[in-house]
Formats: structure tokens, sequence, C-alpha cells
């Protein structure tokens, strides 16, 4: 059985990136990008980063703490850069 406590620093990071994923296909939807190239390119994306983090995670756990602040920059960067896009500046 998985002890889940090992995640446990990775989580904020695991919740925003999903909404970061959710930002980008709908930047896809509106861009008029084909429905079946954006969901093949999510699901390997998706898939990437969950054998990353799985197998990363036994790697990079005594680093969490820088991991989740330079993840949690890199996800508000990309948040804003898609809302401004969005807003056409």
């Amino acid at each position: 059985m998985v002890d889940l406590k090992v995640y446990a620093p990775f989580a904020g990071l695991l919740i925003f990136g999903n909404i970061e994923n959710l930002i980008l296909a709908s930047q896809g939807a509106v861009a008029h990008v084909d429905p079946i190239i954006l969901s093949v390119l999510s699901l390997i994306a998706v898939v990437i980063w969950l054998l990353m983090g799985t197998y990363g995670t036994k790697i990079a756990i005594e680093y969490a703490d820088y991991i989740e602040i330079v993840g949690g920059v890199a996800i508000i960067i990309l948040g804003i850069q898609s809302m401004l896009e969005a807003m056409g500046m």
C-alpha cells in the first residue's frame, strides 16, 4: 500500500497544476485547435506528469519546499499570461 503522506508536500502543485492544465486546454479550445489533437496532447502531458511525479518524488522529496515555490511561481505566471491573452492584451 502506498503511503500518501510522502506526497503531501506536493499537494498544492497537484491541485494548481490541474487547474493550469484546464486553463491551457480552454485556451486551445478558444484558439479553435482540433479537439482530437488537443485531447491527445493533453493526455500525453498528463501521463508524462504522472510518471515524473511518481518517480521524481522519490528523488526530489528532500527539495519539496523549493519545488513547491518554483512550481507555484510558474503556475501564477502561466495563469496571468493566459488571462492577458484571453483579454486580448
